[in-house]
């Protein structure tokens, strides 16, 4: 990071890949997970709740990082 830009942890958020396209208004790729079991039943991130073991991260301005279908290189489990 840059004396500009700083890592702040702790963040509380809501990310799912699983909307249907035409019931938003922007783009949205689909979940790579949720494509190859037919489900919609994955999310990245859960407020309160969880994140997929493969969520990566985000990059600006609104890109989800995403390792499936192979071991996260962030887990602390690997």
């Amino acid at each position: 990071m840059t004396d500009k830009i700083k890592k702040l942890k702790g963040a509380n958020m809501d990310i799912d890949l699983a909307t249907p396209q035409g019931a938003i208004a922007w783009r949205q790729d689909g979940c790579l997970w949720n494509l190859a079991e037919n489900t919609n039943d994955h999310k990245c991130a859960l407020k309160n709740i969880s994140i997929c073991p493969y969520f990566c991260g985000v990059e600006y301005i609104d890109t989800v990082l995403c390792c499936y279908p192979n071991k996260n290189p962030y887990s602390e489990n690997n």
